[in-house]
């Protein structure tokens, strides 16, 4: 007699899978990644950098939606004139249209924030991979330079060397910026490296005979340049207030560079009676600045495993 109980109802464990059969691994889409897509902490930031710097790669495409859009383009008339229809920013004091030149300043400010934050982690991966791998003299010799840094005022260093210059445009401030940002980097880049010197893939690779430079690069970096990484994310933001902060002192870019910096340095002056000039390069700004700390947040709480 034929059983009753329905095909689906049987109780029986599921086949396991037959030896050397491929075993399905979590997608590109899975893991941190995947839990970043979900937070608005991650995708409100990201939304925000991704535009600023679009506007740095192609300003004239930005500048052209209110106004004439060039930023070169000005008239005494209109001098400190408040915003007004197709205006939205309104003039700065030689009469030139302040949307379009705070459009354009973003590229002065997100260049200078590339080139050093790449910089800073050329040095710290090479210095830091030397000190973390070899230790001993080597180490001491890194971590002394290191504490130099450290020990120093950067601020009063970085207004010295940029007025002893003659020199006042994005890579002298990018070098400057490099000069004393480094040490962070590399000191996380140290302890990064000590860890995963101490492992067993490492020694094992040191058991084959493998040189130490197919080590360091094969094994040791890769398994260290995350926090680094993300660190130096989360710098892009600290740079560009850095700069700006230099050209408000005088001491950064100067006139006739276009930068967020300069705006500011001039607008002081005027705050009483034109305080749009400063408000509208300070709003840009701070924006910037806030999304890419608050984007390097996310990428470290995501990618660090002792905070999730």
């Amino acid at each position: 007699m034929a059983s009753s109980t329905p095909a689906s109802a049987s109780t029986e464990p599921p086949a396991e899978p037959l030896a050397g059969s491929p075993v399905k691994r979590p997608g590109p889409g899975s893991g941190p990644w995947r839990r970043l897509r979900r937070r608005p902490s991650f995708l409100v930031p990201a939304v925000f950098v991704l535009l600023v710097c679009a506007m740095a790669a192609f300003p004239p495409a930005f500048a052209g939606w209110f106004g004439h859009g060039d930023p070169r383009r000005c008239d005494l008339a209109d001098s400190g004139l408040p915003p007004t229809p197709g205006h939205p920013f309104g003039f700065d004091i030689q009469g030139c249209d302040l949307y379009s030149n705070v459009v354009y300043g973003a590229r002065s400010s997100v260049l200078i924030a590339l080139l050093a934050t790449a910089g800073m982690l050329a040095i710290a991966v090479v210095l830091g991979l030397l000190a973390g791998y070899f230790r001993g003299w080597v180490d001491a010799l890194v971590s002394r330079v290191m504490d130099v840094f450290f020990g120093f005022p950067s601020l009063v260093g970085m207004i010295v060397i940029l007025q002893t210059l003659s020199v006042h445009n994005e890579v002298a401030v990018a070098g400057v910026l490099v000069l004393f940002g480094w040490p962070v980097l590399a000191r996380v880049m140290r302890g990064s490296v000590l860890a995963a010197a101490s492992t067993e893939y490492v020694a094992a690779a040191r058991g084959i005979g493998a040189s130490a430079p197919r080590i360091l690069l094969r094994h040791v970096l890769p398994n260290s340049f995350g926090p680094v990484a993300v660190l130096a994310g989360l710098n892009v933001g600290l740079v560009i207030a850095s700069e700006s902060a230099l050209t408000f002192l005088g001491v950064g870019l100067q006139t006739p560079a276009i930068s967020w910096g300069v705006q500011l340095n001039t607008a002081q002056q005027y705050f009483t009676s034109a305080p749009h000039l400063l408000l509208f390069p300070s709003v840009f700004l701070t924006v910037t600045v806030l999304s890419f700390v608050l984007l390097g947040d996310a990428l470290r709480d995501a990618f660090d495993p002792r905070l999730r």
